[in-house]
């Protein structure tokens, strides 16, 4: 049975509203627009050169003139994996929570972006904008954490033997994600209209296109292409190396995000049971939920598209990534001043450690 959406409690609101107050009043300040600026469009730039450049030349068309060793095909589809990560996270992201552009039809181009690593940008809308940002870290409700049974991402779940193996298995698991989630993951939502048995709305006729039309032009570029111009072998092993460069990278940003040993977790059943609301307002559950990382490295700030401030991501998803930093700045004081919890770690590998610290917690209780 389908975990029915569950309420949050109204106790004022006096934090968001502040918080909204003074992010409001320094974009008036400044005078700057909440979309994207030059930063995000020369990000945007970057990936629709540079990626299609690095497809010619790993696949080594004759052709083209540029002959090109095994191993160094094999480095460049490593090397695109990151380009479609890189691209997901700055334009795609931005682009389907509508802080690209003022323009809604900008947003709507550059959101199907996602058809580059052959998903849909309408289902992935639906997963994550509506239930994930929603509800974030509520078992039965958020399909982020739906990786049940395979994986046990909070108390709630149920606890199998195997389990406790998994803060290891779960790396092959991310190396595979990208691969289920295009030609298993999509399909099943397709198929059910559903995500996590939530209903989604009903799809246009120019969605199914644009479905059918990323499916197809993926498979025929990444899958069809490796193997028809460096062999079966060699192109089989530049797929999966491009799927596991971006697989691992992917999740993880995701799972640092939420699946730390410092974010809080709700169970959606208990609620649907009791009738009961989740206790803090929608705002304190979205920061005592997420994690911020790696915020003092200029690198990951860029590459990752602003999702190591996943918190201020959360808070205001329709305001471009290129702000975030700035938002940190009037986040961090009204926490303390509020006595919300706001989790932060200070690199992507002391993350990484709690995540699997986290992972085997929950594999070794019954």
């Amino acid at each position: 049975m389908a975990t029915k959406p569950v309420q949050f409690a109204n106790n004022g609101n006096d934090f968001f509203n502040e918080l909204r107050t003074q992010v409001d009043a320094y974009f008036t300040t400044n005078k700057i627009s909440k979309n994207g600026n030059w930063v995000l469009w020369s990000k945007t730039a970057f990936a629709i050169i540079v990626t299609p450049i690095l497809v010619v030349l790993a696949l080594n068309i004759p052709a083209v003139g540029i002959p090109m060793p095994i191993w160094g095909s094999l480095l460049l589809f490593v090397l695109i994996g990151q380009m479609h990560t890189f691209t997901g996270f700055n334009v795609m992201h931005d682009a389907c929570h509508g802080a690209f552009s003022s323009k809604g039809w900008v947003n709507k181009l550059f959101g199907n972006s996602l058809g580059l690593m052959g998903s849909h940008a309408f289902i992935w809308k639906f997963k994550h904008n509506t239930l994930h940002h929603t509800w974030t870290n509520v078992d039965g409700l958020d399909d982020d954490i739906a990786k049940a049974p395979i994986l046990r991402h909070c108390e709630s779940q149920p606890f199998k033997p195997y389990h406790k193996n998994q803060h290891l298995y779960m790396f092959f698991l991310y190396g595979i994600s990208i691969i289920f989630w295009m030609y298993a993951n999509d399909f099943m939502k397709y198929f059910n209209r559903a995500v996590n048995e939530q209903p989604m709305p009903k799809m246009t006729f120019s969605e199914h296109v644009i479905f059918w039309a990323a499916k197809i032009g993926y498979t025929l570029i990444y899958v069809v292409a490796p193997l028809y111009f460096l062999g079966i072998g060699w192109g089989f092993a530049c797929y999966m190396a491009m799927q596991i460069s971006m697989g691992i990278v992917l999740s993880l940003v995701f799972q640092l995000a939420h699946a730390v040993e410092t974010t809080h977790f709700e169970d959606g059943v208990e609620y649907n049971l009791s009738g009961e609301r989740i206790p803090n307002e929608w705002a304190i559950h979205q920061v005592v939920t997420t994690n911020n990382f790696s915020t003092k490295s200029p690198f990951a700030t860029w590459f990752m598209g602003g999702l190591n401030f996943q918190t201020e991501h959360h808070l205001f998803p329709s305001i471009s990534h290129v702000h975030y930093p700035a938002l940190n700045k009037i986040l961090v004081p009204l926490c303390e001043k509020y006595n919300v919890k706001y989790n932060e770690m200070p690199t992507f590998g002391y993350a990484v450690r709690s995540h699997i610290r986290y992972m085997k917690s929950l594999g070794e209780a019954a």
